[in-house]
């Protein structure tokens, strides 16, 4: 072989050698493109190959919409700091956090969510519209977690196809205030029900690779001075209840982020709580998401971080700004701003939003979805009362249906959840003006009139807005059937002033039942009212905000095509005064504003003495009777419950008959309820049952083991031994089936807790 070719072979044979260690190199480089391996290691990889201005610009989350890219003059109420264009690259949301190419970091769009995917004012997407789920009180309502994971399948679809990747959702507060302005985006008073239809929730929007949150992370229990108020409460009570609600939903939906409050608790903001984000939710609960914050709720940097925040949101005043100097002076370690960054990175690549990214202007099965919210509405109106009016008599050839603009359609929540719906919507503007006005009252364009025109063609329906009460009594006094629609709008960052129902509904309600005395009356509202007409009537439907399809679904459930099978997820007083605090801390009608805008609120504190007794349990503790219990639901049907067998032993389980005896198919959902010895019982299980006229079935229903246990801070969570008292039925009011079980003594640590047996 001549030197030339000896030369030429050993230069290839270098280059080969050279190149191949180049691409082993890129390959280990780029690990985090590696699907079979697991998140933590891509994300760790990925992160890695970032600089640290690159790990730090995931730490901050900018407004995905700016109100200057409508192009139109703003009113002077708007602060400056909302004065803004969208970013490049923002689709229009909440937030955003431009991508890292260079990476394959996506761009973080992040949408507002719970009943949909949200267009608050439906101006930060223009004409965008979206499914619209029931409130999440209806949700709950259903007590269905298959039902909830559909309901958030449906929603991450929607996210997915619309190119969001994130969704704002798994609200999971407890309802310790009934007039709270956001309880309809949450699941009620119970820490077991919510934990698990809200986890459902999150696991199906996951499921779609988009990633959800649980929120507000905790006891962000009112809207009143939401920004100031210091939650007091004991640990032990904290653990039992609020904290116990996201614990369950946590471990069902395994959420990629959790977002902090506004709120104080205990004195530090829950932004900046060590003890909240720390010790229990990345210590004990061994979270591997990450922590964003609420809009606005940072205070500060140094402090954040130690706590345990990864990401700030956007605010006035973004205090992450100053990171990067805080990392040069050695005031922040770089492995925190890493930390930080591997979380947020985990949970896109073990959701699957890195390997299957969000693309907007896909398509939507619309038909099928409205299928789903339809059927949430369905399973989750609750029929609180009915003396045989109900269903609507084959013999009622004419009747009245009465306000609540049930001739043009449904009402929905308002505030950063709203969705605008498909098929159009109106606005109800009365009392409103300026901003107000542009965030009224949404109505999706689903008529209740129109769908049971459509189902009952062989009835005459006649329509009275229910503006005069004189007149619309007339035309009850004519009729067979009077059905009125009464309303009422609850919004972020309003609380209600009382258990009332606006516009003079109360008056309408009277008049119609003074001369109709079994007139049926439809709720559309977001929380408890007070009804002091409920013994003039003869039906009341609990029909919260319906959704998509409300007006077709409240047409099925009065007509009789679907029998009501909802129960409720929160107790209905009968006053204020039976409240653990009759008056809301803070309230001042004057600074009752959409978004508290404008209306600063001086600190104070709200002590919670009730403890972990929230709701039913509270009530049961003050000896008081409700309006309507939780779980109460009636439905077309009755059921009896007998021959309750409990074990006895390490767990608790209740076997027992269950009977249709009326002479339609129904749905019921047995209850079973546990108190530890000297406490007040708590829902420890359900089975929902459905069952044909006559039939029987025997039904078992297993005790979620962490409420048989209470928690002592020197203890930890333990169950005491004794006899527990049990009862099986249909409400936290009716102790159907009752007995006594002897358990054994138990102490787990708080990781076995955790686990559902």
């Amino acid at each position: 072989m001549s030197t030339g070719m000896k030369t030429l072979t050993g230069v290839l044979l270098m280059g080969s050698a050279l190149l191949s260690e180049a691409l082993a190199e890129t390959s280990n480089a780029r690990a985090w493109e590696d699907r079979s391996l697991p998140a933590d290691e891509r994300a760790r990889s990925m992160v890695d190959a970032m600089s640290l201005d690159e790990q730090i610009s995931l730490l901050r989350t900018e407004s995905g919409f700016g109100l200057l890219s409508l192009g139109v003059p703003l009113p002077p109420t708007v602060p400056e700091s909302m004065r803004k264009y969208t970013p490049k690259g923002a689709i229009g949301s909440a937030g955003f956090v431009a991508g890292i190419p260079r990476v394959g970091m996506p761009a973080q769009q992040m949408s507002d969510a719970s009943l949909g995917v949200a267009n608050l004012g439906g101006f930060v997407r223009r004409g965008d519209e979206a499914t619209s789920l029931p409130a999440s009180l209806a949700l709950a309502a259903t007590f269905d977690p298959a039902l909830a994971r559909e309901a958030g399948r449906m929603v991450g679809a929607e996210a997915h196809a619309k190119g969001f990747n994130v969704q704002l959702a798994g609200g999971v507060n407890l309802t310790r205030e009934p007039r709270n302005g956001r309880n309809f985006e949450y699941a009620g008073e119970d820490p077991l029900l919510s934990g698990i239809i809200i986890g459902e929730q999150i696991a199906g929007i996951q499921s779609q690779h988009v990633i959800a949150t649980t929120k507000h992370f905790a006891l962000n229990s009112q809207e009143t001075g939401r920004f100031v108020h210091d939650a007091v409460i004991d640990e032990a009570a904290l653990r039992e209840s609020d904290l116990l609600a996201f614990q369950i939903a946590i471990e069902q939906g395994q959420p990629g982020a959790v977002m902090c409050a506004y709120n104080r608790i205990n004195g530090a903001y829950a932004c900046e709580n060590s003890f909240l984000l720390q010790t229990v939710l990345k210590g004990e609960w061994q979270y591997p998401g990450w922590v964003m914050s609420d809009w606005g709720a940072v205070h500060s940097l140094q402090a954040s971080l130690t706590a345990g925040l990864d990401q700030e949101s956007p605010q006035d005043e973004p205090y992450f700004g100053g990171l990067k100097e805080a990392v040069g002076k050695g005031g922040i370690p770089a492995q925190r701003v890493a930390e930080a960054a591997q979380r947020i990175v985990r949970s896109f690549f073990a959701i699957g939003a890195i390997d299957n990214p969000a693309q907007p202007g896909r398509a939507i099965d619309q038909v099928a979805h409205a299928d789903v919210a339809e059927r949430v509405a369905l399973s989750g109106m609750v029929l609180l009362k009915n003396d045989g009016v109900l269903p609507l008599a084959k013999n009622a050839k004419r009747v009245a249906v009465i306000g609540g603009f049930a001739d043009r359609g449904v009402l929905s929540g308002g505030g950063s959840s709203q969705v605008m719906p498909y098929g159009g919507h109106f606005l109800d503007k009365r009392g409103r003006e300026g901003i107000a006005a542009l965030l009224a009252p949404v109505y999706g364009l689903s008529s209740p009139l129109q769908a049971l025109k459509e189902l009952r063609s062989d009835t005459q329906f006649e329509f009275d807005d229910g503006a005069d009460p004189k007149r619309a009594a007339e035309l009850a006094r004519a009729v067979d059937v009077a059905i009125v629609f009464a309303t009422r709008a609850e919004e972020e960052g309003m609380d209600s002033a009382d258990f009332s129902l606006p516009h003079a509904q109360d008056a309408l309600i009277d008049a119609v039942a003074s001369v109709k005395p079994h007139a049926v009356v439809v709720l559309e509202t977001g929380n408890p009212t007070g009804m002091p007409w409920l013994s003039k009537v003869g039906a009341v439907l609990q029909a919260w905000y319906p959704g998509q399809r409300g007006g077709q679904a409240i047409a099925k459930i009065l007509t009789g095509i679907v029998s009501p099978s909802g129960r409720l997820p929160m107790t209905f007083p009968r006053s204020a005064d039976q409240l653990p605090r009759p008056a809301i801390p803070g309230f001042d009608p004057a600074r009752r504003t959409p978004f508290g805008l404008g209306a600063p609120v001086e600190p104070f504190a709200i002590h919670f003495e009730e403890g972990s007794d929230v709701g039913y349990r509270w009530f049961e503790r003050a000896k008081a009777e409700p309006l309507f219990a939780f779980g109460h639901g009636l439905t077309y049907t009755t059921f009896t419950y007998r021959d309750l067998r409990l074990n006895v032993g390490a767990e608790l389980r209740a076997t027992f008959k269950l009977t249709n005896t009326g002479s339609r198919p129904g749905i019921e959902t047995a209850q079973l309820y546990a108190a530890p010895p000297g406490r007040t019982h708590r829902l420890v299980g359900w089975h929902r049952v459905e069952l044909q006229p006559g039939e029987s079935r025997t039904v078992t229903i297993e005790a979620d083991p962490r409420l048989l246990a209470s928690y002592e801070r020197e203890k930890g969570w333990h169950r005491a031994a004794g006899k527990f008292r049990v009862f099986v039925g249909p409400s936290a009011a009716k102790r159907a089936i009752h007995g006594e079980a002897k358990l054994e003594p138990k102490h787990s640590t708080v990781n076995e807790d955790t686990r559902r047996s």
